[in-house]
């Protein structure tokens, strides 16, 4: 990838030039040399404002050369209500590793969305049951659509319950995902007994309090933990962390601000008994999913170098294609 000039990419131009099953092969890529100890530490930054907060998320990743990739995402989980924004808005900054240069600047949208769910689908690769056929999908806004679209390119799913705190967000889930994806969704209210039919278990919503209990889940089933991206969010219990294989995106992470910084906080778990990060199951450096009675948990908080390597996909497309805008920003 190499242009002279800077380009500039919108959500729209991000959307035409990533799809969820090129999102999945870049970042399972990204896991892989992770795991293979090939990638520098991504990097993260958080700060907070009373209604939101701010990411910035680094990492250094390389195509046909290296390049430095920033993401500076806000959070602010009331915009859809409140204002009709995005939830979560933001920007990618990609720039040359050799000079320095400022190669792209893209909206993030996209990419968040794509990446979160492409990371459960490798993670469900490795720790979900092969013969996995029902899901329980917590948090039906765009990222459970995300995930749904991106668990059912692993698994051969054929129902899926919908559970969501605002009760018409689930059913017109429900009655798009039906549509879409030719599968039985349900609108579902108990989430219990849902989760107790369940093979897979997706939580994607913005909660501070834990609603995902251990006494659910039944043995087998593997579970994706998403919403939580800050210290005070949480959607599980930490007792079923405890009772889980638990795999991480990168731990550290997840020891600050993810699911395992409850079951710290709370000492029912210690760093030593994750079993591993992602990336290792990937490198094949660490087993996945050995019994089918285990109960496996993806602590999920977003790696950095899955921006970076989706960023890097849609930016050599933008190249071979003349998408987006041109721009000298130094000049």
């Amino acid at each position: 990838m190499r242009t002279d000039d800077t380009i500039v990419l919108t959500r729209a131009h991000v959307a035409e030039l990533l799809n969820l099953e090129e999102c999945i092969a870049a970042v399972e890529r990204a896991f892989r040399l992770h795991g293979e100890g090939k990638t520098a530490p991504p990097g993260i930054l958080g700060l907070h404002a009373p209604e939101g907060l701010l990411h910035i998320k680094a990492g250094v990743l390389a195509s046909d050369r290296p390049y430095f990739v920033a993401k500076a995402n806000t959070n602010f989980a009331a915009n859809p209500r409140r204002h009709g924004l995005p939830a979560i808005q933001g920007v990618i900054v990609v720039c040359d590793g050799e000079d320095g240069r400022l190669a792209a600047l893209l909206d993030s949208i996209e990419i968040t969305i794509l990446r979160t769910g492409a990371a459960s689908a490798v993670a469900a690769k490795h720790l979900a049951r092969r013969d996995s056929h029902v899901a329980t999908i917590c948090g039906c806004g765009n990222q459970g659509r995300v995930q749904l679209r991106a668990l059912r390119t692993v698994l051969p799913l054929h129902e899926v319950h919908a559970y969501d705190a605002y009760v018409a967000q689930s059913e017109r889930f429900a009655a798009e995902m039906t549509v879409e994806l030719g599968l039985a969704v349900h609108s579902v209210s108990d989430l219990g007994r849902s989760v107790q039919s369940s093979d897979v278990c997706v939580t994607c919503t913005p909660s501070k309090q834990p609603y995902f209990k251990k006494k659910f889940v039944r043995p087998g089933t593997f579970i994706a933990a998403v919403g939580a991206d800050a210290p005070d969010k949480q959607e599980l219990e930490p007792a079923l962390l405890a009772g889980s294989k638990v795999v991480t995106d990168v731990t550290d992470q997840c020891a600050a601000f993810g699911e395992l910084h409850h079951a710290l906080n709370e000492r029912v778990l210690t760093r030593e008994q994750v079993h591993a990060e992602l990336g290792e199951l990937v490198a094949g450096r660490k087993p996945g999913r050995t019994s089918s009675d285990e109960i496996t948990l993806f602590d999920s908080t977003g790696m950095a170098l899955q921006d970076a390597a989706a960023a890097l996909v849609v930016c050599e497309k933008a190249i071979q294609t003349g998408v987006g805008l041109r721009v000298k920003l130094g000049e």
